[in-house]
Formats: structure tokens, C-alpha cells, sequence
């Protein structure tokens, strides 16, 4: 019976990776998602039946774990460099001519789309994805491994066909994660429908997918890779250059931008370049210029680096669009925090293919500096051809009747007196109804207590109607006052629709809140809008206490005795709980049943005798890098249980640091710190030797 199981599970793992690779590679789907889908269900099934045959390699295991509560930074192998831009056809030439002089003659060329996304390096050994890396600074960036894995367009294992050149033991590549754009109006409707703020665009909307701490957000919203270079790479076939090596990566099931064009002279990149220009538009995704590489490996080798830029690449940027409109007024919104944003409002214009009317202005001192006036023509470009901002004025356009933007002297919500630190404004009433709308859409977020339903717009109506004004109120909802809400959409063609929330919305958003009322402590912790407390701290605090009223009772010494918690944020924290109204806060969200006992009080000193006796007990912990016999979510709850504090940072306060492959800066800082480091051998010794379960949360 296993023998056939084994059999089924392998023939559909390798059917469904064919199918990903035709679908992304190759452009040519083997099967209806519908069908795909039916088999990845089965293939669970079979997983689940059979753990004995479990791989971390399947399809199946792209959406494994709980969400992270952090991301740490890795260094990459080989820098990943940016790449010198050229803005006209002139530069693109002289970039050449000093190619073929340094190189002793006319070099051929490689030509490829500059995708508008978000640049990564995967990392295999032995054909096994073992790490996702942003760019970062270049030298090092966020490991995002599990949500890559999410993405089907990205293989967790090289292609083995015994046509298919064996991979290389060590392969880093390098490319794009990008958005569609039919993926970012899909999203954009979905949330419209549900009362959410739109996003702005695809390229933000891919970054903030990939650094969401749920790997399970990527995979619903669709994001795709490209591959378009070359880190480390260590075995393998011989390559001489790019072309050849896009080529291989395509065998291997990796996608590569069909666009890419071998040029055998400067004449045909220009051309190349220029031919482009009148298609990137219908690609379906933002491109923002072409990238022209030397072609050959050894010549790349021979032309180098600058300290900032290779030699060998330079990227085209086609100009970016650039309209005029008068500004008419200018608003000062306030933030969850007090901040004053200055925010445009314009005669409206068509800029690379949107209609714009509002821009940040950032702040008083950057309108100052670029002598902005109320009445301007201006001129408005989107940066990066996504965010709309205010170039500059017009100023041969001035009639003078234009007047000075000044900054309000008082708060436009609560009348408060503003203070202003560096560049910025700031309201500090902690009463100030704008402050309040703001928190409380913080409040119902995702990774905060997370009451589905309530988006930017609801939240607005609610306050607005005066049914909502502090926190304890989202807990008295009634049905029938959320049912009456409307809310407006337009269409394409600029049709305005009201629509009703419902009933059956209405029920949903009330349960939600009321599941809500049991997060405890440390998710209350990390939704008011407390000045330096965020996901991780609130945690640490709610490991070290019981309920609210412990923490209420805590001083500055005791919380900056806890791991992660500094100074500056016990110091806070101490002066934020003595205030008269966030009392009263707690207060009411008691009243209203919103549970302060702590989740994580009980796991962090774990259960009895068994707790007492482990090796793991009251040690102050840090996982960096990928392991290969477990997940990090698992090995985390693991540990807690056993009576650990794992950290997500290395301090003088860290005990131990288990690091796996592709371990970063954090194995870096313990080595300085003289910490004792594991490798995964030695984890799993310790855990074997501990009589420790491998099993996560219960």
C-alpha cells in the first residue's frame, strides 16, 4: 500500500511541476486551474495519509507555516549592485564605446525588459530553493523565503529530466517579483467590494505582498517571477554567457522574460531599444526601460565593477511622463500619530495612463524648499512612473495671485497646538478625533485584531454617523445600523453606484469583532497605537506577564530587563499606561469583553516538570537562516513550550543562536558577541537528547 502511494505521490508532484512549468516558462498550460487545483488536493491527501512520504520540495508545501513575526536581513554571496542608468540613446552609445575600448573590440550584447518590481535572489543547493533574499542595501536583505515559496511561478526544486543538464550544487539568481496588472485590478475590485481602501499601484502593492508577514497573502494575490541574472554558482553545466545562461534556466523550469534579445552590434540594442518602447504597454505588467548587458561571462569578468555599479550593464530608462495642472488647494491630514501630511488636491490629468488629483507634499519644509504655491501650474510627474508627485512650479506661468502654502497653526481636527520636530508637525492631543479615526483603522487591521470587514471606508462612515468613536464601540455594533450603511463605486465608464452593506455583512463584521475579543493580551498590546510597541514587543511583554494588570504594575527597570525591550521603549511604555486615558481605555475594552489574559504567558514557562527540566529552559533564543527538518513556526512553538524566549534579534541579553544554511548577520553579530551557535545537527541532538515532541502549536 505505501509502495503504491509512494508511486502516486511522486507521479503527481511531478505532473504539477510540469504544469507550473509550462504555465510560467513556457506560456503554454498543460491543464484548467480548475484541474490543477483537484490535483494539488488530492496530492494533500495523500501527503497527509502518508507523513512518512512528506517533502519540503512539494507542491503542496507552498503555503506550510503560521505567519512570521518578523523578517530577518542575510548577506547575499555576491553583491547585489545597482545598475548605472542612462536616460537617452547618446548615453546607451557612450556606454558602449567605453565597453569595446576597455575590451579591445565590439563585444555582442544582450538586451532585456527592466521589470518595475521588486529585485530578489534565490538561492539553490542541490536543486532545492533553500533561500529568498531581497536586495536590500545591495550587501544584504530581508530572507522573504517563505513567502516565495508561495508563489507558484518560482520551482522549489530545478527540473532533473535525464535530457536536462544537472543544476549546479550552489545557484544563486537573480530577478524580478512583479504584480500583473490584471492580478492588481483584481485585488482593487475584490477590495472595493468589501469597503477597503484601493491600493495605488502594482509595483507598491508587490512589495507590500512580499514583506507581509503571511505567506498565505502572497499566494492569494498572485505575484510572479522573472529571472534576469546571476549571483554565486558553483558546479553544473558550462555557460559562456547570458543568453546561454537564461536558456538553462528555462530547462530548469525557472521563467525568463521572453523579450530578451541577443544583439550582435550597438545599431541593433538601439534599435532594439526603440522598437520596445512602443510595446511595453500591452505587456500586461510595469516596465519601466531595457537592460543592455555585455553578453559574454568572461568579458563581464574583465570589464569589473565600480564600487556602486558594474561596468558591463546599463539600464535604459524611457522618459517619464510629465503633465501640467494647477494646484488648487492644499489639506493637512492628520495620522494615527499626530503627523501632519500636507496633501495636494489638483485640477485633474492623465499621467502614464491614470487620472491624478491629489500628491503628497510631504512635509512644510520640502514645499518651502521647492517655493510651491497655492494657484501654481505645476508640473507632475509619477515617480518611478507609479506615485504621483509635484516637480516643480511653473514659475514663468505665475500671475501673481498665487499664495504661500503656510502651515496651520492649530490641529484642523481638535484645535490642539501643533509642535514641530525636524521637518515634521505634529498634533499631541491623544483626544484628537483624526488621531482616533486613524487608530481605529490600525485597530481592526490584519496583525492587529484583525476584525474582518471593517475597512478604511466603513470605519470613515461609522465615525462619521457617530456610531463609533473609540475602540469599545466596534464591540457594540448593532446589525440593523451596520446593515443601513452604503457605499459608493464607480465603474470604468464613471457610473456611481450606492450599495447597501447588508445583513448577511453585517452578521459577518459582528462575528469577527466578537471572535476578536479572545486575541489576548499581547494582540491589544500591539493595537493601540502605543509609541514604540510593535508585534514583537508586545509579545515579549506578554511572555514575562499574566494579564493587563501585571503589566499596569510593571516599571521602566523590569520591562527593559526583558528581551527586545530597550530603554527608550520601557521608558514609554511605563508613561503611556500611567495616563489617565489609556486607563480608561483598558477599562472599556474590559467592559466591552475584550479578554487581557495572556496567550503566551503559560508557553513561555512551559508545563510542570517538563518545562523545569529542559536543556531550552529560561533561555533566551535567535533561529536565523533556512533548516531543512523543520519549519522555523514549528521549531519556534517548540521551543516556547520547552520554556524558551526566542528572540528576533542578537543582543548581549541572547543565550544561544541556532543558525541554518544561508545564516546572515545575526550569526555575524553572535560570533562579535562570543554567543554559542548550533548548526542544525546540533539542534536536533539537543531535541533527540531533550525527549522533545517535533510538533508546533497544539
Amino acid at each position: 500500500m505505501v509502495l503504491s502511494a509512494s508511486k502516486e505521490v511522486a507521479r503527481l508532484r511531478e505532473l504539477l511541476d510540469r504544469a507550473n512549468t509550462a504555465y510560467y516558462c513556457d506560456a503554454e498550460p498543460l491543464m484548467a486551474d480548475g484541474e490543477y487545483d483537484l490535483l494539488l488536493a488530492a496530492l494533500g491527501a495523500l501527503e497527509s495519509a502518508h507523513p512518512e512520504l512528506g517533502d519540503p520540495t512539494s507542491p503542496t508545501r507552498r503555503v506550510g507555516g503560521a505567519p512570521l513575526d518578523s523578517f530577518e536581513q542575510v548577506r547575499h554571496m555576491r553583491p547585489m549592485q545597482s545598475i548605472d542608468n542612462t536616460y537617452d540613446i547618446a548615453g546607451l552609445r557612450s556606454w558602449f564605446v567605453r565597453c569595446q575600448k576597455a575590451l579591445g573590440g565590439a563585444p555582442l550584447l544582450a538586451a532585456d525588459p527592466k521589470i518595475d518590481g521588486v529585485a530578489v535572489s534565490l538561492r539553490y543547493e542541490a536543486g532545492r530553493l533553500v533561500a529568498a533574499v531581497t536586495r536590500g542595501d545591495g550587501t544584504s536583505g530581508d530572507l522573504v523565503t517563505e513567502n516565495v515559496r508561495a508563489m507558484r511561478s518560482v520551482p522549489l526544486r530545478l527540473s532533473r529530466g535525464a535530457t536536462i543538464a544537472k543544476a549546479p550544487d550552489l545557484l544563486e539568481v537573480r530577478g524580478e517579483i512583479y504584480m500583473s496588472n490584471s492580478q492588481f485590478e483584481r485585488i482593487n475590485s475584490e477590495r472595493e467590494a468589501r469597503g477597503q481602501p484601493l491600493f495605488a499601484n502594482a509595483r507598491n502593492s508587490a512589495a507590500g505582498t512580499l514583506k507581509s508577514l503571511d505567506p498565505a497573502v502572497v499566494a492569494a494575490r498572485g505575484l510572479a517571477f522573472l529571472a534576469h541574472g546571476r549571483g554565486a554558482c558553483d558546479g553544473g553545466p558550462a555557460m559562456s554567457g547570458h543568453i546561454e545562461f537564461l536558456r538553462q534556466l528555462k530547462a530548469w523550469g525557472i521563467p525568463v522574460n521572453p523579450d530578451t534579445v541577443e544583439c550582435n552590434t550597438i545599431d541593433h540594442a538601439v534599435a532594439t531599444v526603440d522598437a520596445f518602447a512602443a510595446r511595453r504597454a500591452s505587456l500586461g505588467f510595469g516596465v519601466d526601460g531595457m537592460v543592455v548587458r555585455v553578453n559574454d561571462f568572461a568579458q563581464q569578468e574583465s570589464l569589473g565593477t565600480t564600487e556602486k555599479s558594474p561596468r558591463w550593464i546599463v539600464a535604459f530608462k524611457y522618459p517619464a511622463e510629465r503633465r501640467i495642472t494647477r494646484l488648487l488647494e492644499v489639506q493637512w491630514q492628520v495620522g494615527k500619530g499626530g503627523t501632519m501630511t500636507p496633501r495636494a488636491t489638483m485640477e485633474p490629468v492623465v499621467v502614464a495612463g491614470s487620472t491624478v488629483s491629489h500628491a503628497t507634499l510631504h512635509n512644510i519644509e520640502e514645499i518651502r524648499r521647492k517655493d510651491i504655491r497655492v494657484g501654481d501650474i505645476v508640473e507632475v510627474e509619477k515617480a518611478g512612473e507609479v506615485i504621483p508627485q509635484v516637480i516643480a512650479p511653473v514659475v514663468s506661468r505665475r500671475t501673481g495671485t498665487e499664495l504661500p502654502i503656510e502651515p496651520p497653526e492649530a490641529c484642523p481636527s481638535c484645535g490642539s497646538a501643533l509642535v514641530q520636530d525636524g521637518p515634521k508637525l505634529f498634533c499631541t492631543d491623544p483626544g484628537c478625533p483624526a488621531q482616533m479615526r486613524e487608530r481605529l483603522k490600525w485597530f481592526v487591521g490584519r496583525d492587529q485584531m484583525a476584525i474582518e470587514g471593517l475597512g478604511e471606508r466603513i470605519i470613515d462612515q461609522l465615525v462619521d454617523a457617530g456610531l463609533v468613536s473609540h475602540y469599545a464601540d466596534l464591540f457594540a455594533l448593532d446589525r440593523e445600523s451596520l446593515a443601513a450603511l452604503t457605499s459608493e463605486s464607480v465603474d470604468r465608464k464613471g457610473t456611481v453606484t450606492l450599495r447597501r452593506l447588508g445583513e448577511k455583512t453585517a452578521d459577518a463584521i459582528i462575528g469577527s469583532a466578537n471572535e476578536a475579543k479572545s486575541r489576548g493580551l499581547s494582540r491589544v498590546l500591539a493595537s493601540l497605537s502605543l509609541r514604540h510597541m510593535g508585534v514583537a514587543a508586545a509579545k515579549t511583554i506578554a511572555r514575562a506577564y499574566p494579564d493587563i494588570a501585571s503589566v499596569e504594575r510593571a516599571t521602566s527597570e523590569e520591562l527593559e530587563a526583558l528581551p527586545d525591550i530597550g530603554a527608550i521603549t520601557a521608558a514609554s511604555f511605563v508613561h503611556d499606561f500611567a495616563s489617565p486615558a489609556l486607563r480608561e481605555t483598558v477599562r472599556r475594552l474590559r467592559a466591552a469583553g475584550v479578554d487581557f489574559e495572556s496567550r503566551e504567558f503559560a508557553s513561555a514557562r512551559g508545563s510542570g516538570a517538563r518545562a523545569a527540566s529542559s536543556v531550552f529552559r529560561g533561555r533566551v533564543i535567535v533561529l536565523t537562516g533556512t533548516l531543512q527538518s523543520i519549519e522555523r513556526r514549528t521549531l519556534t512553538a517548540i521551543l516556547e513550550r520547552e520554556g524558551a524566549h526566542v528572540s528576533g534579534s542578537v543582543s548581549a541579553k541572547t543565550q544561544l543562536v541556532i543558525a541554518g544554511s544561508a545564516a546572515g548577520s545575526k550569526r555575524d553579530k553572535a560570533e562579535a558577541l562570543g554567543i554559542e551557535i548550533w548548526d542544525e545537527a546540533a539542534l536536533l541532538a539537543a531535541l533527540r537528547e531533550n525527549g522533545t515532541k517535533l510538533t508546533g502549536p497544539e
